[in-house]
């Protein structure tokens, strides 16, 4: 399933109405260095709260990162990178757009952000929005769960699912299931043209993993 391809292609042709689709949804992709996952719970007033969890191929940490928009215009971004060297950054706007609030904590000693920075945060908040509209538009869906053998998963809501993987995706998860007698934790994609495998590895994913109800 090519789901850069569908990104780009909806972006160009513009994002059609995903008004069917239930307020809090869970999409991502693969992206050059690693995987995106994304939450996104819509309310009224065109409000939107974001959570984006970037995981990167190579041993590394997970950057996480919630925007925030009302009434279309951005409100706030808050990223925090754990691991060795910790970097929490909180920006906050005001109606007009200006920047209200900024805090930058990195290996726990405070830092300057600069104007370029706050202005990269920005694009890249809109950007991440647009390929969350895409996604959502693409009808790409995000699952993650347990692996439970024979092709079925129990999902972190609980359900037990059978995701429709590829021959050779089965037994990748299948060997890496026999191999380290552990619980084997998948997050993939679903959409019109079939399933995609985003993530296989042992972290219970479904423990930090959004719920609607608190998000």
């Amino acid at each position: 399933m090519k789901i850069l391809t569908l990104i780009l292609s909806v972006l160009l042709v513009g994002c059609s109405s995903h008004s069917s689709l239930p307020d809090f949804t869970a999409s991502g992709y693969l992206a050059d260095r690693g995987v995106v996952r994304i939450w996104r719970k819509n309310s009224d007033r065109d409000s939107v709260h974001m959570m984006t969890v970037f995981t990167p191929f190579s041993a590394g940490t997970a950057d996480v990162t919630h925007y925030n928009w009302v009434d279309g215009k951005l409100m706030s971004i808050a990223r925090q990178v754990k691991g060795d060297q910790p970097d929490d950054v909180t920006l906050r706007f005001n109606a007009e757009g200006k920047l209200s609030f900024m805090q930058r904590q990195l290996a726990g000693q405070r830092q300057a952000v600069s104007d370029e920075t706050v202005a990269l945060y920005q694009f890249d908040a809109g950007r991440m929005r647009d390929i969350s509209d895409a996604l959502l538009a693409g009808r790409i869906m995000l699952h993650q769960g347990h692996w439970l053998g024979d092709g079925r998963v129990q999902s972190c809501e609980g359900t037990i699912l059978t995701p429709d993987f590829d021959a050779a995706t089965r037994q990748r998860i299948s060997q890496m299931w026999m191999r380290d007698k552990q619980a084997t934790m998948l997050a993939w994609l679903e959409g019109p043209d079939g399933n995609e495998l985003l993530l296989q590895g042992q972290a219970d994913d479904c423990q930090w993993q959004p719920r609607e109800a608190t998000f």
